[in-house]
């Protein structure tokens, strides 16, 4: 599920997912999308980590100030992102763990599902939401998927129709997601083997993809 749309820069770092963040997680899980019946529940979402443990992601602030506190000396867990490897035009169903099926017995799927984002309340309006969809489009692209999709829930595909996402509303959806969620899906533009320098660019300098508005 994907939600708000925020557009600032940040300097909170992204990471893999470890486990334990899982307090944090499903903490803040619980605060988005309890009041509106999408929540999924603990073991659900541990399971679409185990699907694809390198394409999950958290936020984390180095002090532990903002969003969740950090223990044991951790950085705080201020958001996070949650995608698998899914077939196209398919998606988890919130009611179900993963029981293989998405992810694909045999050969993998091609598309790379952005499954759940969510950013603490307090940290938005910093750019964290695009930011991390942005690093999870790099993972995806430098892994040689074709696609990412996503499912718009609370009218927000409007949203992420701004960034390249196509809503397709003739994709049925599982019940769980009510009757709002839109499925949404943007090709991938393949990574350049070899790109060839021109003499009029610039010279290059640090640059990340995630912070690209």
């Amino acid at each position: 599920m994907t939600d708000a749309l925020v557009d600032a820069p940040t300097d909170l770092r992204i990471r893999l997912l470890r486990e334990e963040d899982w307090d944090a997680v499903v903490a803040l899980e619980e605060r988005a999308y309890a009041a509106s019946g999408l929540s999924e529940g603990r073991e659900a979402l541990r399971s679409r980590h185990r699907a694809s443990p390198d394409t999950c992601f958290v936020l984390e602030h180095p002090d532990g100030q903002d969003g969740q506190d950090g223990q044991d000396g951790q950085g705080g867990v201020g958001g996070y992102l949650l995608a698998l490897p899914y077939p196209l035009f398919r998606c988890p169903d919130l009611a179900r763990s993963e029981d293989g099926h998405g992810a694909g017995a045999g050969e993998r799927p091609t598309n790379m599902h952005a499954h759940d984002l969510v950013v603490a309340e307090e940290l938005r309006g910093r750019g964290l939401s695009l930011r991390m969809l942005r690093h999870l489009e790099e993972t995806a692209r430098t892994a040689g998927y074709r696609s990412v999709s996503l499912v718009a829930v609370r009218g927000s595909h409007v949203l992420w129709t701004t960034l390249g996402y196509r809503a397709r509303p003739e994709i049925d959806l599982p019940e769980s997601y009510g009757t709002r969620a839109v499925y949404m899906a943007m090709p991938l533009d393949p990574v350049p083997s070899r790109p060839l320098p021109h003499p009029t660019d610039p010279t290059p300098g640090p640059h990340s993809r995630a912070e690209v508005g």
